[in-house]
């Protein structure tokens, strides 16, 4: 018997045969839990995103991924034009507007 039996308890194989299928029920576990707490939310918030950019038209009061607040004058397929002062024009990616404000949103100086 060794001194450090008496502090940390011995570690034995276990036989030959134990139950292969032990840790599958767990595997299938976590994949369902991290489909339903990160796959299918992102998901989702891409298939809005697209939603909005689809919908995107002129006249609309946006908030871009920098944070720059802005009305659309022109959109095309990839590019939308954005007035962020009076007079002050602005090309953005449409991938780059984040949100879409409501109506009036943007208070004109």
């Amino acid at each position: 018997m060794n001194l450090l039996d008496f502090l940390i308890k011995p570690a034995y194989a276990e036989t030959a045969g134990g139950d292969a299928l032990g840790g599958l029920p767990f595997l299938i576990i976590m994949f369902v839990l991290m489909y339903f707490l990160l796959i299918r939310p992102q998901q989702k918030r891409a298939k809005e995103h697209k939603q909005l950019l689809a919908d995107l038209k002129k006249g609309d009061e946006v908030v871009t991924n920098g944070g720059v607040i802005g009305k659309v004058t022109e959109v095309d397929e990839s590019f939308a034009v954005l007035e962020i002062g009076k007079g002050i024009l602005v090309k953005h990616q449409k991938q780059a507007i984040n949100q879409k404000l409501p109506k009036g949103s943007i208070k004109a100086k």
